[in-house]
């Protein structure tokens, strides 16, 4: 049974740092992609991050590059999310979700994604 667990969110000053972990259970990572996306109040789920083991080619919006990054331990199976210089505007609950397949050129689209975790609230707020 696929299962995806979420980890790290809290509450952070502007310009703090998170990092978020996403705990796979039930496949293993190296032939899925995995996508870190995010929903705010009232805003449609937005894709994030997107990494597969097997290409190694990372994706990330245009909102979070330079900022965030993703990364793997797939002796752990769990995939994290690196924050830093976080910004009010990153506030939201943050999902991670496995695709068959690699991430692809519409990595974003949340429909891509079968299995999805519960999610973690990132707060940013002085």
């Amino acid at each position: 049974q696929v299962q995806l667990v979420e980890s790290g969110g809290d509450l952070v000053q502007p310009g703090g740092s998170l990092r978020l972990s996403c705990a796979a259970s039930g496949f293993t990572l190296d032939y899925y992609a995995i996508g870190w996306f995010r929903q705010a109040p009232g805003k449609e789920r937005e894709g994030v991050s997107c990494l597969h083991s097997s290409d190694g080619r990372l994706y990330y919006t245009d909102s979070v590059k330079g900022r965030f990054t993703i990364s793997r331990d797939n002796a752990k199976n769990t995939v994290y999310l690196q924050m830093n210089s976080l910004k009010p505007e990153d506030a939201a609950v943050y999902y991670c979700a496995q695709q068959v397949g690699w991430c692809g050129s519409t990595w974003y689209r949340p429909n891509n994604f079968a299995s999805w975790g519960q999610g973690t609230q990132v707060t940013v707020s002085s």
